[in-house]
């Protein structure tokens, strides 16, 4: 650990500029998409219509960055901000980037009609195979946030050779028991679907002071999605079943994502100890946890700039995008095999196995020194 820096970066871009006077990106939700050629597209599926918006073609053999919402939002409510963010869309134009829609959450979508038959969690990650092969992805990359998250890990565990890595916030790899089932009842009872919505969403530190930030996406939840067809969509999730995944060795059979995962929960997130257990169910040499402090429920929106940093090295551990230059530091470029961060911290407690000190090729620690550079070690988890 010798010679490690601890940097500490602000965020440049606060999603609510209440001095500036403007109107904020949630408050605007189509300006994104009206530049740089997005196009909106419905695709057939097995399983029924996909709304998706897609911008750029497929790049050689790069993978596609497909990204999935979580329950109570849609691309743009999820994702605007995230890859509004000015290094973001210095990343993705390197890429395709691939917006998906779950059934009857998009702006503008028809109701659902009664009786309609919403497609099971199962089911959801089974029409994605549909979305590659009509743009003709050969992998992506896929963001998820939530239920996003869930359907993007069962798409890999259904569909490993198709994807290259996967990018989980506040996933929760486990169904409902029948305690949980009962309480989320009780509170569809008592209280109206987008504030049940919002209790999934935000920790209850940003509920309790409702934040402007929750103020803004009580607007939109109510205003810009179909309360019919969200009704649908929460049901199902509620109604999903344990990821099929373990760590190699714990038991018979094990399976589990092949693939390079970064997880990421915000501290004091309603999804962390679902992440967690995400986290002990994941093979720990090519899997980083990220904790991001002061970002409550959803990073992509409070931290965008660090979670884009994140990502940025994530890629680069692949061995796409060779070097970027951050506006934030120098302006040289970032070797490919280090990554800045703010604390290392061991993963002993949260993995099932114990942890070794010194940094994977993948991982990413930015040190004076060569130590430890070429060893494996176990899950990283990077607060930040």
């Amino acid at each position: 650990m010798a010679g490690m820096k601890d940097q500490q970066f602000t965020e440049e871009k606060p999603l609510l500029p209440e001095s500036r006077g403007q109107e904020t990106e949630m408050e605007n939700c189509e300006t994104f998409v009206a530049e740089g050629d997005w196009k909106e597209h419905d695709i057939e599926t097995p399983y029924g219509m996909l709304h998706v918006v897609i911008r750029g073609a497929p790049k050689g053999n790069k993978p596609a960055i497909l990204t999935y919402h979580d329950v109570g939002l849609n691309h743009k409510l999820c994702f605007n901000t995230f890859f509004h963010n000015e290094d973001m869309q210095e990343i993705t134009k390197h890429f395709v980037v691939c917006h998906v829609d779950a059934p009857g959450q998009h702006i503008g979508a028809p109701q659902m009609p009664q009786g309609y038959q919403y497609p099971t969690m199962d089911q959801l990650a089974g029409m994605l195979p549909s979305v590659v092969q009509h743009f003709g992805f050969k992998s992506i990359v896929g963001i998820g946030v939530g239920a996003g998250a869930y359907i993007l890990a069962k798409f890999a565990l259904i569909f490993p050779d198709l994807v290259e890595g996967l990018v989980l916030l506040n996933i929760d790899p486990n169904g409902k028991g029948w305690i949980d089932w009962a309480a989320t009842k009780l509170s569809g009872l008592t209280s109206t679907l987008p504030d049940t919505v919002l209790a999934h969403l935000f920790s209850q530190e940003e509920l309790m002071s409702n934040t402007e930030v929750v103020q803004t996406y009580r607007q939109q939840i109510n205003n810009t999605i179909n309360q019919f067809n969200l009704q649908l969509f929460w049901n199902m999730y509620n109604s999903r079943r344990d990821l099929e995944m373990n760590r190699s060795g714990s038991v018979l059979n094990a399976k589990t994502l092949r693939c390079p995962v970064m997880l990421v929960v915000g501290d004091n997130a309603p999804a962390e100890e679902g992440v967690v257990e995400c986290n002990s169910k994941l093979d720990p040499t090519n899997t980083t946890f990220l904790k991001m402090a002061d970002s409550g429920g959803m990073p992509q929106i409070t931290q965008p700039g660090k979670l884009t940093e994140a990502f940025k090295y994530f890629l680069q551990g692949m061995g796409y995008i060779a070097y970027m230059k951050d506006r934030r530091m120098s302006g040289g470029p970032v070797p490919s095999a280090s990554m800045t961060r703010l604390v290392r911290s061991r993963t002993a407690s949260l993995t099932s196995g114990g942890s070794v000190d010194g940094s994977r090729n993948r991982a990413c620690t930015h040190s004076d020194s060569t130590e430890g550079v070429g060893q494996v070690s176990h899950t990283m988890e990077v607060s930040c």
